[in-house]
């Protein structure tokens, strides 16, 4: 795919998002898959958003739902993504995965086998050094590190109701679980 291929489809992209708002839109082996938003999907980003931007030194900046272009098949949009503040200055529309220095993801009921099994081995092997899933189903939090090519080769599961702890190259960053929504519903299936 050449880079004008690459623009044209991310433009595509953000019309399909602009014509069904509410919906997360990433290429995903290869097809363009929507993944609807929920309230406590939301909800989590903000707050861990909130608890990133109070941590981070002033060259580090957050950004959500930005393209990272990972390879022609793999295309995410992390909920929420370190860069280099002059980088995220720059507003662009994508990322390369060389500038991000931790993603995190917010499971949704449509996203499960996305944020555990494919990003875990996409990000890692794309060289992303710290992965976190945090999952309001599970009511709880996975921390992944050290990235190989079948994957993150450090992980430990954290559950909701305390403060999870990670190193990262940006620093040691801590998120408070306890906050974080659960879906009651469905938590602990």
């Amino acid at each position: 795919m050449t880079i004008s291929d690459s623009d044209r489809l991310r433009s595509q992209l953000s019309r399909l998002e602009d014509m069904f708002p509410g919906y997360k839109t990433e290429i995903v082996e290869g097809n363009i898959m929507m993944s609807p938003l929920r309230p406590f999907h939301n909800q989590t980003i903000m707050r861990l958003w909130n608890d990133l931007e109070l941590q981070l030194p002033a060259e580090w900046a957050v950004i959500s739902d930005v393209t990272v272009p990972i390879n022609d098949e793999f295309e995410f949009c992390p909920d929420l993504a370190v860069v280099p503040t002059p980088a995220r200055d720059e507003n662009r529309s994508a990322y390369g995965p060389d500038l991000v220095e931790f993603a995190a993801e917010v499971v949704s009921p449509s996203s499960v086998r996305n944020d555990y099994e494919i990003k875990n081995v996409q990000y890692a092997r794309a060289g992303i050094p710290v992965y976190l899933i945090f999952d309001p189903y599970q009511a709880h939090c996975v921390t992944m590190w050290n990235p190989g090519p079948d994957g993150y080769r450090g992980r430990d599961t954290f559950p909701y109701g305390g403060t999870v702890s990670v190193e990262t190259p940006v620093g040691k960053l801590s998120f408070d679980t306890a906050v974080l929504p659960v879906d009651r519903g469905t938590a602990g299936r």
